[in-house]
């Protein structure tokens, strides 16, 4: 059979052959944004078998294994480890065209080695038997596959009553030279909502269960939370025990962005009160007291100048019979429709007018707001910050190859593609690395193609200059790790 990932995977041309192994192959890793566990590096977890490293959480195989009928039993449920993995390798070839396609192979070849065969029904057994003899060594615990797909650094998702333990653990271990950083994602201090169906209401489970995580906060600050000076304290304590263990960012993740005026609104206590007391608040006063939160807390990032990260466009636990059976994170998400761009340039307006706006990274799910977020950043650039606002990459649902594409051609036609801080994996997964190679790839063969046709000059060391910055260079000067962290 021939060798379906090649050395020359997606490139297309001489030119783009030539950037990708000269300029953007060998650059190391700045994962600025994942979901792994730090306790896992911490431990340098063992994994057994590839359906522990490779399908437990995977909510992208999920989907397609549902969508080829596979029981659930199969998927999360309590089949065996062996059973899962024959199951989705069953389905693996029906998923050409799928980006699974190319993952699943980019995967198995690094750092498993593995490329003389597609994962299919025959080959299940042996590429189960190969990669699972491999996991048993020590370059492939967690910290190894790290180490052998040259990371440099990772940045986790943290909430803000999080003790950071692991954190701490890994930086105090001077045999393991890979950054393990947190990052200050407080939307369980923000957000009123249910994690229900359909994207989350308020109603009585909701404020219970917000105040049960305020209650949770306040205890671990110690400081109880009974009025809005309250949570902001506790929110500047936590901020601060986080920069102090690292942190450069924090995260939030929103349906669609919302945000109002509240400064003249002198009720903003009582209605928080209201809340603690268990009380409902309707819709209105819940945005006022969640753009106060999150104005609150983007003045605190300027302050210690770290970026904040927006997350736009997705619409939770659509499926009810699922999320009552499985939970949060298992498949059952979309993309959200909707206008966000006038709240959203009046959170960074009323920012920029007090001098707190902070270096912001907006990521959005729906592909048909791509050039309103490229043009909005536009209006918010300065402060002597290259790039300070960026237009994220292609995320969850689109960062695959057309989805890679369009977010650079976007960023390339309204800003500048020169100053872009580049990829992230955005998973729970050690063998996710490959998602950087991916988007190298594609980048290289998009400008390659460039240079080819004449847009570009053909000039190597001009080009081949731009793609080593997007790779790393502009992260690792972008975000400060390196300056402020051991």
């Amino acid at each position: 059979m021939t060798e379906f990932i090649t050395d020359n995977f997606l490139l297309q041309s001489d030119e783009a052959i030539r950037l990708y192994h000269e300029y953007a192959k060998s650059q190391p890793i700045i994962d600025y944004h994942c979901h792994l566990p730090a306790s896992e590096v911490a431990e340098n977890r063992q994994f057994q078998n590839l359906t522990q490293i490779w399908l437990a959480g995977d909510h992208y195989k999920w989907r397609a294994m549902r969508a080829c009928g596979v029981d659930e039993k199969f998927i999360t449920g309590d089949a065996s480890d062996w059973e899962k993995f024959s199951k989705w390798a069953v389905v693996t070839p029906n998923t050409l065209r799928n980006p699974l396609y190319h993952w699943t192979h980019l995967e198995l070849k690094r750092p498993f080695g593995i490329s003389n065969c597609l994962l299919s029904a025959d080959t299940a057994g042996n590429i189960w038997d190969i990669a699972n003899a491999k996991l048993q060594l020590p370059e492939f615990t967690a910290r190894g596959i790290m180490r052998q797909m040259g990371v440099e650094l990772v940045c986790t998702t943290d909430d803000p009553a999080d003790s950071l333990e692991f954190h701490k653990t890994i930086a105090e271990d001077d045999s393991f030279d890979i950054k393990v950083l947190p990052t200050f994602r407080p939307d369980k201090a923000i957000q009123f909502a249910c994690p229900i169906p359909l994207g989350g209401t308020i109603n009585e489970q909701s404020i219970k269960n917000y105040n049960t995580y305020l209650d949770h906060l306040g205890t671990v600050s110690g400081l109880a939370i009974r009025t809005l000076d309250d949570l902001f304290a506790v929110l500047k304590l936590r901020h601060d025990f986080f920069h102090e263990c690292g942190c450069r960012l924090s995260d939030h993740g929103f349906e669609l962005f919302n945000y109002c005026n509240y400064e003249s609104d002198e009720g903003l206590d009582s209605r928080f009160r209201k809340l603690r007391n268990g009380k409902l608040i309707d819709e209105t006063d819940a945005i006022r007291l969640q753009s106060a939160v999150l104005h609150y807390i983007a003045v605190l990032n300027n302050d210690r100048d770290w970026t904040m990260q927006l997350h736009i466009g997705v619409v939770r636990n659509n499926n009810t019979r699922m999320f009552n059976r499985i939970g949060v994170d298992a498949g059952f998400d979309s993309i959200v429709d909707g206008n966000f761009a006038k709240p959203l340039s009046r959170f960074f307006d009323q920012l920029d007018r007090g001098n707190n706006l902070p270096k912001t990274i907006v990521y959005n799910l729906n592909p048909s707001s791509n050039e309103m977020l490229a043009s909005m950043i536009g209006n918010f650039q300065g402060g002597g910050v290259a790039g300070k606002m960026q237009f994220g990459s292609g995320w969850w649902f689109l960062d695959q190859k057309k989805g890679m594409e369009s977010q650079l051609d976007t960023l390339s036609n309204l800003g500048l593609l020169s100053k872009f801080v580049g990829m992230l994996t955005d998973s729970r997964s050690f063998l996710s690395y490959t998602r950087h190679e991916y988007f190298r790839r594609i980048l290289c063969n998009m400008l390659g193609k460039d240079m080819k046709q004449g847009l570009i000059p053909n000039n190597y060391d001009l080009i081949g200059k731009m793609i080593e910055n997007i790779c790393y260079n502009n992260a690792k000067n972008y975000f400060g790790f390196f300056a402020n962290t051991k």
